[in-house]
Formats: C-alpha cells, sequence, structure tokens
C-alpha cells in the first residue's frame, strides 16, 4: 500500500513542530521527498520515522523559502557524503524549477566542501521542470504546475498513485482557479490552512497569502475533494491542534478529513 509521510506540519515560524514537508512512499518501498523542512532538523525526522536517507532518490523542492529550503542542503550534503563512502547506490534526482536549480547549486558551492560539489552533474542531478511539464518519477506520471505565487516561484504538482486515486499538492498557499483541472474532484487534496477562522485576526492569514481551515473545508466541498489533508498551520493550539480544526473543518466539508501530527503515516488506499 502506498503511504504519506508526515515529516512537519507547521509553517515558517514553529517551535513546538517541524516546518511543512513528506514523503510519498510507493508500493515497494521506494520514496519520493517533497520539500526538506528548514535546517538540519529533517535528518532527526527522517531518522525517527525510519526512513534511510540511502534511499532517497528522488527529490521535488516546490520555492525558495528557508522553511522548503534549507533542509535540502542538507540532505545533498548527508547524501554526498554518502556517495564518496561508498554507502548510497544510483544518483539523487532533484526536481524544481528554474530559480531554484541556480540557488540550490549556489548555497551548496557557498556551504559545501569541494569534493561534494563534483558530484553536481554526475551523481547529482538538478532537473529543471517547467509549468504542465510531465515527469516519470519512480511509478507516478507527476504533472508539475505553477501556483502563481506573488511571493515567490512556487510550483506545486499533481499525480495518480498505483490504486488509480489522484493525489495534488498545492504548495504552501492557497488554491487559485488556475488549478482548477488539478484539483477538482480529486481523491487526495494536501492544502495549507495557517490557522482556524476565529483566529485570523491574531495571525493574519489573508496578508500572509494563506487561508484558514474553515476556507480550505468550503474549497474542498466546491472541489468536490474526497480526501483533505491540512497542513502549514500555526503551532500554538498545537496539543488540541487536530481536534480544533477538525471541529471547523466539519462544519464546511463531508469528506474524510486528515490534520496530522508530525510523524504520523497515512496510508493511501
Amino acid at each position: 500500500m502506498e503511504k504519506l509521510y508526515v515529516l512537519g506540519t507547521g509553517n515558517a515560524s514553529v517551535t513546538k513542530c517541524f516546518n511543512t514537508c513528506f514523503v510519498l512512499q510507493d508500493e515497494e518501498g521506494k520514496y519520493f521527498m517533497v520539500d526538506g523542512g528548514g535546517g538540519n532538523g529533517i535528518l532527526t525526522k527522517l531518522e525517527k520515522m525510519q526512513i534511510p536517507t540511502k534511499d532517497i532518490h528522488e527529490l521535488f523542492v516546490t520555492h525558495k523559502h528557508t522553511d522548503h529550503l534549507l533542509g535540502i542542503i542538507w540532505i545533498i550534503r548527508t547524501i554526498g557524503q554518502q556517495m564518496r563512502n561508498g554507502k548510497y547506490e544510483g544518483n539523487l534526482n532533484i526536481y524544481c524549477h528554474n530559480e531554484l536549480v541556480d540557488i540550490i547549486y549556489k548555497l551548496c558551492e557557498m556551504t559545501l566542501v569541494e569534493k561534494l560539489m563534483k558530484l553536481f552533474g554526475e551523481r547529482i542531478i538538478l532537473h529543471e521542470v517547467m509549468d504542465r511539464e510531465e515527469r516519470d518519477i519512480l511509478h507516478y506520471h507527476v504533472k508539475f504546475f505553477d501556483i502563481q505565487s506573488t511571493k515567490a516561484k512556487q510550483f506545486g504538482f499533481v499525480t495518480t498513485l498505483n490504486n488509480g486515486k489522484r493525489l495534488t499538492f498545492c504548495g504552501d498557499e492557497p488554491y487559485q482557479e488556475h488549478c482548477f483541472d488539478y484539483a477538482y474532484r480529486t481523491d487526495y487534496l494536501l492544502h495549507e490552512a495557517f490557522c482556524l477562522y476565529e483566529q485570523r485576526d491574531r495571525f493574519k492569514p489573508y496578508e500572509k497569502c494563506h487561508s484558514t481551515v474553515k476556507d480550505a473545508a468550503e474549497l474542498a466541498t466546491k472541489l468536490e475533494v474526497k480526501n483533505l489533508l491540512l497542513w502549514y498551520t500555526e503551532d500554538d493550539n498545537i496539543r488540541k491542534r487536530k481536534s480544533l480544526y477538525k471541529k471547523e473543518a466539519r462544519k464546511y466539508y463531508k469528506g474524510n478529513l486528515y490534520i496530522p501530527y508530525d510523524k504520523e503515516i497515512i496510508e493511501l488506499d
């Protein structure tokens, strides 16, 4: 059975959980990782979820913000060292848009030793993807799309799982109408929900180009989504987040609802 490993669920400023990132595992146990969080805490998350870095070969980076990008440098560093020590078979494929290709390479060039940089182009491969471009990754046919963020260029993706169900990841900003074809009647919609609607004046999600639980739930109903997963949240309500968010979402959405904590594993059946 395919599984979604939730490495982190929080927004950029959280301290009680990790920044939002995840791993899709196929039926053969192979991994497709999406984003890396904001630092080397990603290595701890992977270790605790028993995902060996030596088994990560496919990686997608959505955009340049620190809470998604900086953990990628640690992944590259760790895997690069494994390559040098003969403990990593094959290549590391990193998919991202054109701006990130340059950013990732330059960050690595400024922070990693020369012997690791020599692996770029040979075993660490930066694959530039464009809006609406399709790629075969693991057993998945993945279509990337530009979410048209006004803050930083950001891509999401849609794919069909091996069980025939469709999964749509919208990045860390609210769904926009140009993404209709990717999200309408999707089986799994992964969407951000910065806070509860009643907390909007406190957390000011709209000023940050984010949405509330109510907004995301209403959207899922409008798009006839079968399974809604909410994350990229604040962490002030971390202990009661699941119950509070479910209570609000249930007023507007009747499908299957997931509000995971860090380190949860969701079976995509």
